[in-house]
């Protein structure tokens, strides 16, 4: 595991870049993305104006979003507040249906974790986040409540940092300045030209090992997954606890056990 049960539910954005006079932006659309993204774990029930709140929307717009959305099956409504319905799981599972890498890493992640003893669990990046795709976790539990769909801050997991390393610099520098860079512990790296060093260390090294950056006594090691291009499709990674394993012993015994996967699943990967 990669930390507490630290979900980050956050509204769909416009991707940066994307020219603001771009015809076939669909606006409609975008706005009924984002009042499905602020539904989360924080928010499991939204009343409208709470809706039209966090998506930024007036209660006109987020009233016809949600109406549509209820009638289209995605969400529920009991009263005067609205939830998501089973059916939005229709979405995740179509987009998982899709990385054919996550079905191949799966039962050699089982078998991995249950040799060590420790979680194993497997990423992508998604903006400044990683979402967890795959997950295997060990049988004595830390304080983490995670699950495929969890989001945590990409820039101090190592399975987030595994995935900077794979974008450009200039991206990498954009994506630093453009995020609030918080401290979780006194070890956390805030500054962002050491988190740019590590970045291009880890990728230079092809793993990355995050040491009680996130939550105190977490340890973890992460390598990323390649397509035949080179580029990472997505990161596994093994965590312990600091009292059971040392930076040294993750690299001896964890880094080989992991690119073994790693390699077996990257060679099937399109």
């Amino acid at each position: 595991m990669e930390s507490t049960g630290r979900v980050v539910a956050q509204p769909p954005q416009r991707r940066k870049g994307a020219p603001q006079d771009d015809k076939e932006f669909m606006t409609t659309l975008a706005k009924g993305l984002a009042v499905l993204g602020a539904f989360g774990k924080q928010r499991p029930t939204m009343t409208l104006s709470e809706a039209a709140q966090v998506a930024d929307l007036s209660r006109a717009t987020a009233r016809r979003v949600l109406r549509t959305l209820a009638q289209l099956g995605y969400v529920e409504q009991d009263g005067r507040s609205f939830s998501l319905s089973p059916r939005i799981l229709d979405l995740g599972f179509a987009y998982l249906s899709t990385q054919s890498w996550i079905d191949r890493a799966l039962p050699l992640m089982r078998e991995l974790s249950e040799r060590l003893g420790e979680s194993c669990s497997a990423a992508i990046l998604q903006g400044n986040d990683i979402v967890y795709v795959a997950r295997v976790p060990a049988r004595r539990i830390m304080s983490a409540a995670l699950s495929v769909g969890s989001r945590l801050p990409a820039l101090h997991t190592a399975l987030g940092r595994v995935l900077f390393g794979y974008l450009d610099e200039a991206e990498i520098w954009r994506r630093l300045r453009s995020h609030r860079i918080d401290a979780y512990t006194p070890q956390t790296i805030t500054d962002p030209q050491a988190l740019f060093d590590r970045i291009r260390a880890d990728r230079a090294q092809r793993f990355s090992i995050i040491d009680e950056e996130l939550e105190r006594g977490l340890r973890a090691l992460a390598v990323p997954v390649l397509d035949r291009s080179g580029q990472a499709v997505g990161a596994i990674n093994l965590s312990t606890h600091s009292t059971r394993t040392t930076r040294n012993e993750m690299r001896e015994h964890f880094l080989p056990e992991l690119n073994r996967i790693a390699d077996q699943v990257s060679s099937m990967t399109v």
